[in-house]
Order: structure tokens, then C-alpha cells, then sequence
């Protein structure tokens, strides 16, 4: 590996410049000095998608990539740090090669789902080839789960849960010369060894402030729903993530948040994140959190912080139909200080499908929760699941109940379980696809469809045109901008387009054949 960039001396403590060497008289016990610590390059890199499902969702919406502004505020002092967003660049492998000739980077550091990991292999490749020297490391949901994964002589290390303290570990490392070896919670895959245990999941109250001064604040926009709405207000305004809690106690079987977080919900320290949305430079706000209002106390304690420092910004939560029902005061004392929408998990539209995934709650439940949002001016994002055995009459009944309806903006994935999840070791030996990473974007079904599957993308793509024409924004003809009119529109043809092609992802030979999944 080349020489590190050794970091320059810093002023005296009394303000002036360093004193030169000839004049510097250490003390006898200290004349023999640790080496200086080498300045270190570091390139983050968010990929870009290569489904065209994912490419037409982010038509709609791209959020900040928060985790990596999370290592980026981790990192120790004195390092020189760029965040490359793939996702904002028409053609991102040409542009990472570019990045890695100019900036010549010691560290690069990848982050991504479980749908990016052939990305990011491939990525970490062209890094090898470009800059020989560097070191790669990966982290993220699925490097969490299935860390074996990306073994391979590209990657240098793979971070296991939340990784601000590994990520801090590795960069001093690097910058002192040694071996990345014994990092707790990181897996070296030249040896195979490190990370064997998941980790427990640190006291949020440990993290930084994550670094938004790495990429443009106005770069990162989602569709913006409101009840009722302002005339001509923004549909694509420039938005800022937050995160205010980590993990969820719910058991659904499909998702991995519980797994990672041993059922465990941790809510930030209120003053912290109140800081955090006040300093942030544009009025909308994104929470991804698993769930925002699980901790009662802490939700009614951030919404007085950020009313007792008079911030007046937009938010969008995600909910439980349970917390809806169980505690509405929370959502009218998010409503007084900004809430404008909130996601709503319906899932399935059958009690009995509910139960299956141990999503706890019920259809009605659903109804009411969505009702009661909407009496406090709180606009609903429904979201719900298709299976991969959705028959043609599953697919016109969801369609039914959908319209049956009031306005809302809903969304249709197909359940996919997440790598680590009791569902997916269930399915083990079943899917289609090896390996099923490349398509497991919760919009491809990874076992065999009871339909062709050519017909199943027909009927999802026109389940999906037909939430589109639900959403409030077209059955109120409402007003908006040309711009923003034409932007709409774009968009939705691309998202469209990405699921009635959406068979194409597969081999030819499944495309209108006829499998039947098996129980």
C-alpha cells in the first residue's frame, strides 16, 4: 500500500505557527515521541440501483445517504472525507472510476441492501484495479446478516451492526499502519475470521450528529402528501432524514429490524435530536425510523423540545395501526407542531395472512387507524403486500378494496423476507433465482409465482397505475406547478414501465411458464 499522508502539525496553543524543530526542547520523558498518525483519504460510496423497479421508486423519492453521513462523523479528527452518491449520476460507473483517478482515496467504505451486493463486489473490483493500494470495507443491513457474503480477495473487511465505533476503529488503524485485524464487530475476509457474533446494538446516545455537509442539502427530494394540502404548495420539496429511534419490539416474520435489535426499540436522547432537526437547512423532514411513536414518553418529550425551540418544519412518520388506535394524542401533538403524513402499515387485507406474518393487528384495526389520521389532518401512505402465489382473484379483490378506500397514496410490494429472518430460512432451497440477492428489492418475487410471470407483472404494474390514481392529489384535482406537473408525470411512467417489465429481470425461461408454489 503507498505511503499514507503523514497529518500536518496544528498552531501553538497560543495561536501562532508551530514552533520550528530546532527550537523544540521536549522534556527528557518525552523526547521519544509515538509516530505522527498518517492523514487518511476516505471515499464513501452509496450505489446505484441497477433494477429498474428501484430506479422508477426513485423518481419519487432519493433520501440522503444518512448512514454513511453517520461514518463520516465517526471517522477520528484529521482525515479528509467525500461522500460519492452513485445514485445522483446518469452514469455512476464512470464516475466512480473518475473519483478513485483524482482523489487517489486510502479507505474506501461501501454501504447497501441486500440487492446492492453485487454492486458492491463489483465496485470494490474496479477499486482494486484503480487503486491498488486502497482498502476496501463494507457494512450495512446484509453485511450485518450474511457477512460471508462478500468474501472474496476485493474486500478488506466487513462491518457487522451499527458501525460508527467499528468504522472509527478501522480508520485508526489505517492511519497508525497497522493490520485490521480483532476489530470487534468486523470480519476480515482474507482470514475469515472476526465478527462471528452479531452485536448488540450500542446505546443510541453513543452516535454522532451525522455529517450533512458532505453532499448538496437540496440534492435529495421526495413526493410530499399533505390532507387538504396548501394550493400550488411543492410535490418534490428537498427533504432532510432524521432518525429519532433504533429498532422495533414487533415480531413480524419477514423483517429483520427485530432480529438486529433483539426486539428492543431505543429512541435517541430527545435534546440531541431536537438539536439535530433545527440546525437542518430545509423545512421538510423524513423520520426513518422502524416506528416513531412506540416510546409514548419519548415522542410527546421531542415534540415539546422542537416546540420550545420554535422549529417549524413538515415530518414524515411511520406508524403502527396499534399506536394510531392506543395513543391519538400522539399524533395531535405531531400534527400541532407539523406532521403532515405518516406511513401505514396494511400489509394484507385478510386477517388470516395478517396472523401468518405475526404482524399483530387486524384489517379493521387498519381501517380505523387510517380514519383517525385523516380526521387529524394527518394524510396516510397505505402501504400493502402481494405473495408470490397471488392469484389473478387476489389481485382483483386487493384492487377492490383499494378503491373502496378514501384517498390515499398507497404503495404494493411483494413479501419478500429479509436474509436472516425466520421466513427466509424457511424458504430456503425454494427460490428461483441463485443467488436471490440481485432481485430481492421487496418488488420481485424470489419463489415461483402461481401465475406467469409475465402475467404477474402485468397485473401488479396495473394494481400499482391504479394506486397512483388514488392518491389524493388526483381524485381532488389539486393544483400544482408545471414543473412539478411535468416531473409527475415522468415519474410515474418510469415506475410503471419498471414492473410491467419487471419479468424481464428473470432468466427467458421463466417468464411464461407456469410454476406453482409449492407449501
Amino acid at each position: 500500500m503507498r505511503p499514507l499522508r503523514r497529518i500536518p502539525p496544528g498552531p501553538s496553543r497560543r495561536g501562532g505557527a508551530s514552533p520550528t524543530p530546532s527550537r523544540m526542547k521536549p522534556p527528557a520523558s518525552t523526547a521519544r515521541r509515538r509516530p505522527k498518525e498518517a492523514r487518511v483519504r476516505i471515499l464513501l460510496v452509496k450505489p446505484s440501483p441497477r433494477l429498474a423497479t428501484i430506479r422508477g421508486l426513485q423518481a419519487f423519492q432519493r433520501l440522503e445517504p444518512l448512514a454513511l453521513g453517520y461514518l463520516a462523523a465517526a471517522a477520528p479528527p484529521g482525515h479528509d472525507i467525500r461522500v460519492l452518491d452513485l445514485r445522483r449520476h446518469r452514469f455512476p460507473e464512470a464516475s466512480f472510476r473518475r473519483t478513485l483517478r483524482r482523489y487517489r482515496p486510502d479507505l474506501v467504505g461501501f454501504t447497501g441492501y441486500t440487492h446492492e451486493v453485487s454492486a458492491i463486489r463489483r465496485l470494490a473490483r474496479l477499486t482494486r484495479l484503480e487503486c491498488p493500494g486502497a482498502r476496501t470495507v463494507v457494512g450495512g443491513h446484509h453485511a450485518t446478516v450474511a457477512p460471508s457474503d462478500f468474501d472474496g480477495p476485493d474486500v478488506d473487511a466487513v462491518v457487522r451492526g451499527e458501525g460508527c465505533a467499528p468504522f472509527r476503529a478501522l480508520v485508526g488503524r489505517l492511519a497508525a499502519g497497522e493490520e485490521l485485524d480483532d476489530i470487534p464487530h468486523v470480519r476480515v475476509p482474507r482470514t475469515g475470521r472476526g465478527g462471528e457474533e452479531l452485536p448488540r446494538y450500542p446505546d443510541p446516545a453513543t452516535l454522532p450528529t451525522p455529517r450533512r455537509d458532505l453532499w448538496p442539502a437540496r440534492a435529495y427530494r421526495s413526493v410530499w402528501l399533505a390532507e387538504g394540502g396548501r394550493p400550488w404548495q411543492p410535490l418534490f420539496p428537498a427533504v432532510a432524514t432524521v432518525r429519532t429511534s433504533y429498532g422495533c419490539r414487533m415480531q413480524c416474520t419477514f423483517c429483520v429490524v427485530p432480529f438486529l435489535s433483539e426486539g428492543r426499540h431505543l429512541p435517541r436522547p430527545v435534546d440531541q435530536v431536537a438539536d439535530e432537526i433545527a440546525a437542518l437547512p430545509v423545512e421538510h423532514v423524513y423520520f426513518v425510523d422502524d416506528e416513531n411513536f412506540l416510546d409514548e414518553e419519548h415522542a410527546f418529550a421531542l415534540a415539546g423540545a422542537l416546540a420550545a425551540r420554535g422549529v417549524r418544519k413538515r415530518y414524515f412518520a411511520w406508524t403502527r395501526a396499534t399506536t394510531v388506535l392506543r395513543s391519538p394524542e400522539i399524533l395531535r401533538r405531531w400534527r400541532e407542531i407539523g406532521l403532515d403524513a405518516a406511513f401505514l402499515g396494511f400489509e394484507f387485507i385478510s386477517d388470516s395472512a395478517l396472523r401468518a406474518v405475526r404482524k399483530g393487528g387486524t384489517v379493521a384495526a387498519n381501517e380505523r387507524a387510517l380514519d383517525r389520521l385523516r380526521a387529524l389532518g394527518v394524510a396516510v401512505h397505505a402501504a400493502f403486500m402481494l405473495m408470490p402465489d397471488s392469484s389473478a382473484e387476489d389481485f382483483d379483490r386487493l384492487r377492490a378494496y383499494v378503491r373502496a378506500l378514501p384517498p390515499v397514496q398507497c404503495s404494493f410490494t411483494v413479501c419478500t423476507p429479509s436474509p436472516g429472518t425466520p421466513d427466509y430460512r424457511a424458504l430456503d432451497g425454494r427460490f428461483w433465482v441463485d443467488p436471490p440477492h440481485d432481485l430481492h428489492d421487496c418488488m420481485h418475487p424470489l419463489t415461483p409465482t402461481a401465475l406467469p410471470l409475465r402475467e404477474f407483472s402485468r397485473r401488479y404494474a396495473a394494481q400499482v397505475a391504479e394506486g397512483i390514481a388514488r392518491t389524493p392529489m388526483r381524485v381532488e384535482r389539486r393544483p400544482i406547478g408545471p414543473a412539478d406537473m411535468v416531473r409527475a408525470l415522468a415519474a410515474e411512467r418510469a415506475f410503471v414501465r419498471g414492473y410491467e417489465r419487471l419479468y424481464r429481470d428473470y432468466p427467458r425461461a421463466l417468464w411464461d411458464s407456469t410454476p406453482r408454489c409449492t407449501p
